[in-house]
C-alpha cells in the first residue's frame, strides 16, 4: 500500500528543484537590474544640471564670460580663501561639471567689496577672474560698465574707483508686490535677523572691517536698505514711479552703474527677497 501513496513535494522533487531555481534566477535577475539601474542613475546625475540648463551662477568679480571661465578656472580656492567676508563658495556635486568651481550665492552673502582691491582677481592664478580680459576674448553686449565703478567707502580717498571692467549681473525689483518701499513702510531693527551670519562693511562702524549685518540694525521710515547698504555710488536708488492704479510709489531701480555685486538681495528684509540679482545679465535700460 506504501507504493500506492501520493508523492509529496520535498527537496528531493525533481519539479520542487526546478521551481526552487527559477525563483532563485529571477531574485538575481531583479538585484542585477536594480544594481544596474542605480549605476546609470549615478553616471547620469551629473548631467542633470545640463540637461536642465545648468545653473546660472553669480561668478566673482572680475570673472571672464562663462564658457572662458570655466576653462580657464583650475578649482583652486585661492580666490575664496583671501575674501574678507567670505563670499565665494564651491560648485557641488550639484553643479554637474561645475564641481569645485567658484560662485557667489548673494542672498546668504554679498561681495560687498571690504578688499577694495579685489583680493580674489589678485590670487587667481589663471586670469580666470582678471582687472583686463584679453583683447581676443569678445566683451558681451551690456556687460561692460559705462565707468569706473566709485566704491562708497573710497569716497574721500584719492582714488576711489574700482578696477572693474564688467558687470557681475544686475540687480532687478522681482517681487514689487513685497517690497516694503513700493508699500510706502520703514522698516525697523535687524535686516535678517538676529541668526543670520552675513557681513557688510559700515563706514561708519569701521572704515577698514565688515560687521555681521545683526550687529547693525536699522530704524528708516522709508525701507532703502538695498539702495543704502550698496557698496557702489549711484548704483541704485528709489525712483517716484506711477502704478498702473495711478497711484505715486517710491520703487527701487537699478541704475547703469549697477555692477551686480548682490548686496541688495542679501539686504533686502523680505522673505524671499523682494530684489535679486540676475547673474550674468547685462545692462539693458537707458540710464
Amino acid at each position: 500500500m506504501n507504493d500506492l501513496a501520493p508523492q509529496t513535494s520535498s527537496p528531493a522533487n525533481p519539479s520542487a528543484r526546478s521551481l526552487s531555481r527559477r525563483q532563485q534566477a529571477r531574485r538575481v535577475f531583479l538585484r542585477s537590474l536594480a544594481l544596474v539601474g542605480g549605476i546609470l542613475g549615478l553616471a547620469l546625475s551629473a548631467y542633470v544640471p545640463l540637461l536642465r540648463g545648468r545653473f546660472t551662477r553669480l561668478r566673482p568679480p572680475g570673472a571672464l564670460n562663462e564658457a572662458d571661465f570655466l576653462a580657464a578656472c583650475i578649482k583652486c580656492g585661492q580666490c575664496l580663501q583671501v575674501c574678507p567676508v567670505n563670499a565665494i563658495k564651491l560648485g557641488d556635486i550639484d553643479e554637474g561639471f561645475g564641481i569645485g568651481v567658484p560662485y557667489i550665492d548673494a542672498r546668504a552673502q554679498a561681495c560687498d567689496f571690504s578688499c577694495d582691491a579685489m583680493q580674489c582677481v589678485l590670487a587667481c592664478p589663471t586670469g580666470a577672474l582678471t582687472y583686463d580680459k584679453p583683447d581676443f576674448l569678445p566683451v558681451r553686449p551690456g556687460a561692460s560698465l559705462p565707468a569706473p565703478p566709485v566704491l562708497k567707502a573710497k569716497a574721500n580717498d584719492p582714488e576711489n574707483t574700482l578696477n572693474l571692467q564688467e558687470r557681475m549681473g544686475v540687480a532687478r525689483l522681482a517681487r514689487p508686490e513685497a517690497c516694503l518701499a513700493v508699500q510706502g513702510k520703514g522698516f525697523r531693527g535687524s535686516a535678517r535677523g538676529p541668526e543670520f551670519k552675513g557681513m557688510l562693511r559700515y563706514t561708519e562702524v569701521d572704515r577698514w572691517k565688515p560687521v555681521p549685518i545683526h550687529e547693525h540694525p536699522y530704524d528708516v521710515p522709508l525701507c532703502d536698505l538695498c539702495a543704502r547698504a550698496c557698496p557702489v555710488a549711484d548704483a541704485i536708488e528709489l525712483r517716484a514711479r506711477r502704478g498702473a492704479d495711478g497711484v505715486e510709489r517710491m520703487t527701487p531701480e537699478a541704475l547703469s552703474a549697477c555692477v551686480g555685486c548682490g548686496v541688495c538681495e542679501m539686504i533686502c528684509p523680505t522673505e524671499p527677497a523682494a530684489i535679486v540679482v540676475d547673474a550674468q545679465a547685462v545692462w539693458e535700460g537707458a540710464t
